[in-house]
């Protein structure tokens, strides 16, 4: 199950997490997804899409 939004494709992205000594570890920043039910032409299907989408009004919930 991959953590990726079906509307804009964002995803995970890795880095460096630093600390005040300045080691570097790495790291793991996910997107804030959210299942949703929604009906395109008549058919409901659930989407993963991230929080901006969703406040964007992209995909309107099925109520």
């Amino acid at each position: 199950m991959s953590r990726t939004c079906d509307i804009c494709g964002k995803h995970t992205i890795t880095g460096n997490k630093v600390s005040h000594a300045k080691n570097h570890t790495r790291r793991t920043w996910k997107p804030n997804l959210v299942k949703l039910k929604t009906e395109i032409q008549g058919t409901t299907i659930t989407l993963k899409i991230c929080a901006r989408c969703l406040k964007s009004d992209f995909i309107t919930k099925k109520v």
